[in-house]
């Protein structure tokens, strides 16, 4: 089963499972007069709607690449999280206000039998939901069906919590289902914040995974010719589509129809291997003939990594006919001043070879 399909039937699966519960629970909660339950019913509701949002996400980012849109539609999903996201804060705050009012004119419950019996059942229904669509969420890589599950399972938390409330006031006589109603709410927004920087943080652009960084640098390198990869920037376009670039260090006596191929093949390599598009393969040429090259860049390397928040040096070349000297450098995020930090060493490295032009490109730490 593709994809979306199985988003699709998960999704529907949950809205039913929903609408069962939370008509239930809202019955239940209004005749014994719990707050907490009704709360719980509305939360069901809410995970309805989470549930429909993730069918129309996942239509929409199915739409076929256009003029206007050459990458696709996939980033729609992102937003269909986010707007989960929202509705999950939406009812965390609104649950709020009413165990609010409900700590200041409270109600007496009245608990029976079935509605104790109803909760329960309701805690396993939960269980297994959240575990069934989160697996499913995470077997396709949607964000949405993970988020669905995480908040299934927390509201089996919640349905747990309301049996607590009830067996407090059967057996102390104490009313804590407003002040529990009040927790609940909390808890559903605190999970509603988590959720939503999730989701916005997908769709500023997060750092790809030190894994997969590290797979595919390893099957670029696995070419001999490719003495290392590095750069690697990777764009996502939705939960199947990464697009980028990188760079390759290969001999400055490699033919430019050598290269051609090799390019060909890394990109394909990476693409069955990992279902990356590479769409740019930048060149670095590595000293071959220069005996005296391999001496000034270990120098040049010791002195760079000697610097803190010197995170790589890459991408060096001498060049003994030009009298030039080039290399990258990676400085790390926590540096006070990048800039300052790549004056100085370049001001070094001129001063150490003042017969030669130094250039110094500073990259971004853009991967592992």
């Amino acid at each position: 089963m593709n994809r979306d399909k199985v988003i699709v039937r998960t999704s529907i699966i949950g809205i039913l499972a929903n609408i069962f519960l939370a008509s239930f629970k809202a019955a239940v909660g209004i005749i014994s007069s719990s707050i907490a339950i009704v709360l719980d019913a509305v939360n069901n509701l809410s995970d309805v709607m989470s549930s429909v949002i993730t069918i129309i996400g996942t239509k929409l980012a199915r739409k076929r690449p256009d003029k206007a849109h050459p990458y696709g539609y996939g980033r729609v999903e992102n937003l269909s999280a986010t707007f989960i996201a929202v509705i999950v804060l939406y009812a965390g705050v609104t649950s709020f206000v009413e165990s609010v009012k409900k700590i200041i004119h409270p109600a007496v419950p009245d608990y029976s039998a079935a509605a104790i019996i109803i909760v329960a059942s309701a805690v396993v229904v939960k269980v297994i939901l959240g575990l069934y669509v989160k697996k499913k969420g995470e077997s396709v890589n949607s964000d949405s069906l993970i988020s669905s599950g995480k908040d299934a399972m927390l509201d089996s938390v919640i349905s747990f919590s309301t049996l607590i409330a009830a067996a407090v006031y059967l057996i102390f006589n104490i009313r804590t289902e407003a002040w529990l109603g009040a927790v609940i709410s909390l808890v559903i927004i605190k999970s509603g914040l988590g959720m939503l920087g999730d989701s916005l943080s997908n769709i500023i652009g997060k750092r790809i995974s030190s894994e997969l960084s590290k797979e595919i640098k390893q099957t670029i390198t696995s070419f001999p010719e490719v003495k290392g990869a590095y750069d690697l920037l990777l764009h996502s376009y939705g939960p199947d589509l990464l697009i980028g670039s990188v760079h390759i260090e290969v001999p400055d006596t490699m033919p430019v129809a050598e290269l051609d191929k090799l390019e060909h093949h890394i990109t394909e390599k990476v693409l069955v291997q990992h279902k990356v598009i590479l769409a740019g393969i930048s060149v670095y040429a590595v000293n071959t003939g220069n005996d005296r090259a391999a001496q000034v860049y270990s120098d040049i390397r010791r002195n760079v990594m000697s610097h803190e928040y010197i995170l790589q040096i890459h991408g060096f070349y001498l060049d003994e006919v030009r009298k030039t000297i080039h290399f990258d450098i990676i400085i790390d995020f926590a540096a006070p001043d990048a800039n300052e930090l790549y004056e100085h060493i370049l001001t070094e490295t001129q001063e150490a070879y003042p017969d030669h032009a130094v250039s110094i490109t500073l990259d971004t730490d853009v991967s592992d």
